[in-house]
């Protein structure tokens, strides 16, 4: 049975990875299918920066998710079959706890009190629900992203803890390029008067500094091959603003707008600059000394690698290292190379390459 998003109150303190500590942390996810008799038909899935809990639609939830078109009933991760888990990052502002919510021990908002947030932490959360839900081992580990960053800290913390692995558009660590992109957002939203040094009062914040963040987002996350045979020069329909000589010319230019203005309704500053540095902080090889021991250290059996060859933020050489890790020691493994044009965002936008690898990888069981 599906249900609408849920809340794990942890008891006592959670200690952060890289140290600190908070004090009973909320953990928001959505459940949708049966866990079964077993409890050994489940999958969880951790997601990427900025998505919620809600990857699909649900009767008691009729929202599309914001992967509506793999999850769900005759999908291809199947929740007739499956008992599905998504979890909301820790330190994200979609119900679990984060830098935008009150720590119970003082009754203030965290804001930048908030410990420095590691994707093991987020996984150690994830972690908590898996045992919230009595499962000892999951059929699967989902992760596309940031999420599969976040799926490779889970399983090397935890490397009993699945049978089978999906690993989509992500690496070992991040790359030079996508830290220094990162940095560069961050760096927008600090210089932004009204971040205030992250005391904003809860609704406000930076707006300007979002919109921009955003827009470079946006930009690395697509390619430009997809840009010149989505846009190409179109000019935006109707005429120029009188007496602003750079107001917006073109269609693409519009596009960025509308997402960033969409970005800066939902996404509080601080919960984005903790998620945007754990994303640039993990490096798999921490977790033993090197990534071949890391990698050698999970104990799941059948691991899938989907990378996309115009992906810039993790590119396809991070997939090909990642399949020739596990392939080294033993592991059946299925690396994807897919042509997609439409960059990071393929695995949320090109939907007719992604179903079938998906789809193939689960019919084996």
């Amino acid at each position: 049975m599906s249900k609408a998003r849920q809340l794990l109150q942890l008891p006592g303190v959670f200690e952060m990875h890289r140290g600190g500590v908070i004090t009973r942390p909320t953990i928001a996810y959505e459940t949708w299918g049966e866990l079964n008799n077993k409890h050994d038909n489940a999958v969880l899935i951790f997601t990427g920066l900025s998505p919620s809990a809600h990857a699909t639609s649900s009767a008691v939830d009729p929202a599309p998710g914001w992967w509506e078109e793999i999850v769900g009933p005759y999908r291809p991760i199947d929740t007739r079959h499956y008992f599905v888990i998504c979890v909301n990052s820790l330190g994200s502002c979609f119900g679990s706890t984060g830098p935008a919510s009150e720590a119970p021990d003082t009754g203030e908002i965290y804001r930048l009190n908030f410990p420095v947030l590691s994707l093991e932490d987020v996984a150690a959360a994830g972690k908590a629900v898996v045992d919230f839900f009595a499962i000892k081992s999951l059929h699967t580990l989902v992760g596309p992203s940031m999420g599969g960053m976040t799926a490779l800290a889970f399983a090397a913390q935890f490397p009993r803890c699945s049978r089978n692995l999906v690993l989509i558009s992500t690496g070992v660590r991040s790359l030079p390029y996508s830290i220094a992109l990162r940095s560069l957002q961050r760096e927008m939203i600090r210089r932004d008067p009204d971040w205030q040094a992250g005391m904003y009062e809860p609704g406000q914040g930076p707006i300007g500094g979002m919109r921009m963040a955003r827009k470079l987002g946006m930009i690395s996350y697509r390619s430009g091959a997809e840009w010149q045979q989505r846009f190409g020069r179109e000019r935006i329909a109707g005429e120029r603003r009188s007496g602003d000589p750079f107001a917006m010319d073109f269609e693409v230019e519009a596009y960025l707008e509308h997402h960033a203005q969409k970005f800066i309704g939902e996404f509080d500053a601080n919960c984005y600059l903790y998620l945007s540095r754990a994303s640039d902080l993990f490096d798999l090889a921490e977790h033993g000394g090197s990534v071949e021991a890391a990698i050698g250290s999970i104990q799941a059996e059948r691991v899938l690698v989907i990378g996309v060859e115009s992906d810039g933020l993790f590119q396809i050489d991070q997939q090909r290292e990642l399949a020739a890790g596990f392939e080294s020691v033993g592991r059946v493994v299925e690396m994807a190379e897919l042509p997609s044009i439409q960059g990071h965002d393929s695995f949320l936008v090109d939907m007719d390459r992604f179903r079938p690898v998906i789809d193939d990888f689960f019919a084996v069981g």
